[in-house]
């Protein structure tokens, strides 16, 4: 009996540790369990990521929240070069444009990781390719901040390297926060904004990156309701509206010439200078690094800038 009540003792204890052994991996993230962290990516697929070491970002935005979660970057596209300013390694290689990405320089640098967005149509007719080819793919979007964070979370969790999230993500966060407490008392300005090309210009509303900006400072933008603006540019209709700012910001690497084409296709017209926008200098070209392009770590100051526009300096 003596004998039996040790061995039960024993298993009883065995048991004991294996628990407790279990109970110390299930606290420990997978990446840093040697498991790879795992999540469900913009396209819905469950991607698995181990210590990557060689990763290709097809996107220049994507890349700078790559390296802000402390990655290194084995290839980009163009963009990453042209507009960021990444201080990227003499190593990095250009695998072409975000919108034309080579996919045999892609392979010859073998990553194990590719980061592409699901927006952009030549990047998801790469998914069956990589995946053939046993490359590790992971897709997001990115339009708003939230998404933005979103994302740098799944980055930093990939990496290791946490405090970057804390850094250039919750402390974004806690920023732009402060900037929207200051507009609550303040009376909703009403706003257009347009985003010019070759043709001329169109309107855009609040589900853009920069048009959510404007809701979330409490602007009424005339696009919302009046959703004819978004296919085509009606004088009439923004004459009934009569914004108090119009926002521009222009696509393309030349802005003088994007300046050109409203002036010729939109300012012409004798009913714009009219306007109480134009009349109170509240037609504003806005900068492309904090408006086109994707803010990231500095969305602070993009919703900064526009804030003092509209409320004045605090």
């Amino acid at each position: 009996m003596k004998n039996k009540m040790m061995v039960y003792a024993g298993i009883f204890l065995l048991i004991l540790n294996i628990l407790a052994g279990c109970g110390v991996r299930t606290e420990k993230p997978a990446a840093s369990a040697g498991k790879g962290y795992c999540f469900t990516d913009a396209l819905g697929q469950e991607v698995t990521v181990r210590n990557p070491e060689r990763v290709v970002a097809l996107m220049g935005s994507f890349a700078e929240v790559w390296q802000a979660a402390g990655g290194s970057l084995a290839g980009v596209t163009d963009d990453a070069f042209d507009e960021r300013g990444l201080g990227l390694s003499e190593e990095t290689v250009s695998v072409g444009k975000y919108n034309r990405p080579n996919v045999e320089k892609i392979m010859a640098i073998a990553p194990d990781l590719v980061i592409l967005s699901s927006e952009t149509k030549e990047h998801t007719a790469l998914k069956e390719v990589l995946k053939q080819a046993g490359i590790t793919t992971a897709y997001f979007k990115v339009t708003y901040f939230e998404d933005y964070l979103s994302m740098l979370k799944t980055c930093t969790e990939i990496t290791g390297k946490r405090e970057m999230y804390e850094k250039k993500g919750l402390a974004v966060k806690s920023e732009i926060e402060e900037i929207l407490s200051g507009t609550k008392a303040q009376e909703p300005p009403s706003v257009l904004l347009l985003i010019t090309y070759s043709g001329g210009a169109v309107a855009q509303n609040s589900k853009t990156m920069t048009g959510n900006m404007l809701n979330d400072l409490g602007c009424k933008n005339i696009a919302d309701e009046n959703q004819s603006l978004l296919k085509e540019f009606s004088m009439e209709c923004i004459v009934k509206e009569d914004p108090d700012f119009i926002f521009v910001i222009p696509m393309g690497n030349d802005d003088a010439l994007a300046m050109k084409n409203l002036k010729e296709s939109i300012e012409k017209n004798p009913a714009w200078n009219g306007l109480t926008a134009v009349k109170n200098n509240r037609y504003i070209l806005l900068p492309k690094e904090k408006f086109l392009y994707k803010p990231n770590e500095k969305w602070g100051e993009s919703y900064q800038y526009l804030s003092e526009i509209l409320y004045g300096k605090k």
